[in-house]
């Protein structure tokens, strides 16, 4: 692989820089062909997207509206975009248009209302954005505490107002439960609980709870879990929660865009009661079964298949028909971002190292940009932007690709010896053209060392941008995560792990190849008509 890798970069007849500018433009040739060829799909506007929440039910529902809308126009589900305020900045901005919501989030997360609000007077909110609510499904699926049954008897607990009285119990809940409005502040606030919350996420909150390593928990209640693992619903006996009501946010201009689809979407009002959610909850949590055939039968109200006997689910998931999506799309992240932060590190690096003054202030910046946490640098890129998708994905994983890039460019050029740099000044060449002919080649193995860094660490982080439906094989992690199936999260960080010792492997035979023809370029001189020319190298003499 790496020799296949070496000859097609290595073009013949031409002198070190030449070669190493050659490369670097095919490179960058690779990364466009990747870029056009995956990128290309985010950008249809005669496409219905639908998304949905990085949780079971958001999937399945979402996944059934995309389906009966797809027998009308075309459509595209964007999967598991992370918790609402992302999903819902990413329906302001038009990057989806409709997405399964509940109108007790809608009322006091979303809109900011501090007492229930009509359905009447939340449309006349959203209208300010161009958005609307309608198609009430049929069921209401609210927030409640749980904890398992015999933790719940022996300690004679039935009301979340008992919780008081056990301070010591350990409650571990999910991170936007943490954060909401109608959530642990005000729910605290409102039963006055001592305990203090651990942040763990919903798809791993069942087996800390089955585990015991936590006591409570939040569930949504039609989790197919409750009776799976027998847990103790606590009661609201203070009427704390709202109801949550499902229902479809949607961009008011899908009614004129797609007026067949949205016909058939409308066409769902009522057909998912309480009980047929749990069951498909069930199918997708308990039994593995994939949303997209969950949602094909209720559509076709057809009930699920038996249990399938056994098999290597892990397998069978590794080498999934999204296999070759998922690399592509992988791919072509890492190019684009890579190529893109080495065109601005490399310039950002050399700069460093002409003027110690800034070199200071400009790894500050790289090394910064580095800790931003990745979910809060997309909840900023989604409305600045405008979109959810590629185009941020690759702004972000190329402002964490800058500091090895960076740092090695600058380490790279100061350790060129001065007497090189005085001698290519002396043959009268310009900063630039010493630059350019001397301190880059010499430079080069330090400077590709970081870019292989940043390669295979963008590998890795490619997979948070399936938050924000970039896709790649974050796509299988996120859903893992969701589910809490450990077959998912494999299947998704095995291949992940593997082009990461690929990248590294296809950098280090290129890193070889440029140590083996490391040499300055031979400097332009001075012809008898004093116009600057390359002298040609020829073959070394023989000793």
């Amino acid at each position: 692989m790496q020799s296949h890798v070496q000859r097609w970069l290595r073009p013949s007849g031409r002198d070190g820089a030449a070669r190493a500018r050659a490369a670097w433009r095919r490179l960058a040739a690779l990364a466009v062909g990747l870029w056009a060829c995956c990128g290309s799909a985010g950008a249809d506007d005669d496409r219905l997207v639908v998304g949905s929440k990085r949780f079971t039910e958001s999937y399945i529902l979402a996944e059934i509206v995309a389906q009966a809308a797809g027998r009308d126009a075309r459509v595209e589900h964007r999967q598991g975009l992370g918790n609402t305020a992302v999903v819902f900045e990413a329906l302001k901005a038009g990057a989806i248009d409709v997405y399964p919501e509940y109108l007790g989030t809608l009322d006091a997360e979303i809109l900011k209302n501090r007492s229930p609000t009509s359905l009447d007077a939340m449309r006349a909110q959203l209208a300010r954005w161009g958005l609307g609510v309608a198609v009430p499904l049929g069921f209401a699926n609210g927030y409640a505490l749980a904890m398992r049954g015999q933790d719940a008897q022996r300690l004679g607990l039935r009301t979340l107002s008992g919780l008081k009285a056990h301070p010591a119990l350990a409650v571990g809940l999910s991170h936007e439960f943490l954060g909401r409005q109608d959530g642990w502040p005000g729910l605290a606030a409102r039963y006055r609980l001592p305990q203090r919350p651990l942040g763990i996420d919903h798809g791993v909150a069942y087996a800390a709870l089955a585990s015991g390593r936590i006591a409570v928990t939040d569930i949504y209640t039609t989790d197919a879990k409750i009776a799976q693992l027998q847990l103790a619903v606590l009661e609201d006996d203070l009427g704390f929660f709202p109801r949550y009501d499902a229902v479809l946010l949607y961009r008011l201009d899908v009614t004129r865009r797609f007026p067949a689809a949205w016909r058939a979407i409308t066409a769902l009002e009522g057909r998912v009661d309480t009980a047929a959610m749990i069951a498909m909850n069930g199918e997708a949590e308990l039994q593995g079964r994939p949303f997209a055939d969950i949602a094909r039968d209720f559509l076709a109200d057809r009930p699920p298949p038996a249990a399938a006997a056994p098999r290597n689910r892990w397998l069978d998931r590794l080498l999934g028909d999204d296999l070759g999506r998922l690399t592509a799309q992988h791919l072509m992240l890492v190019a684009v971002a890579v190529a893109a932060a080495t065109l601005i590190g490399v310039p950002l690096g050399a700069a460093a190292a002409a003027v110690p003054r800034l070199e200071a202030p400009l790894m500050a910046l790289v090394g910064v940009l580095q800790t931003v946490p990745s979910l809060a640098l997309f909840a900023v890129l989604i409305p600045l932007m405008g979109r959810i998708g590629t185009v941020p994905a690759l702004v972000a994983l190329g402002l964490y690709a800058l500091l090895p890039i960076v740092r090695n460019t600058a380490a790279g050029l100061g350790q060129v010896r001065l007497g090189l740099r005085e001698a290519g000044l002396a043959l009268g060449l310009t900063r630039l053209q010493r630059w350019r002919h001397v301190d880059l080649p010499l430079a080069a193995p330090v400077i590709l060392a970081g870019i292989k860094t940043a390669a295979v660490i963008t590998v890795g982080t490619a997979t948070i941008a399936a938050f924000i439906g970039a896709g790649g094989f974050g796509e299988r992690i996120v859903t893992g995560l969701a589910l809490n199936d450990h077959a998912a999260l494999l299947s998704g960080a095995v291949p992940a792990a593997l082009l990461a010792l690929l990248v590294q492997g296809v950098f280090e035979g290129i890193e070889r190849w440029v140590c083996r023809h490391q040499q300055p370029a031979s400097p332009p001189r001075r012809g008898a008509g004093g116009s600057a020319r390359a002298k040609p190298t020829g073959p070394a003499p023989s000793a």
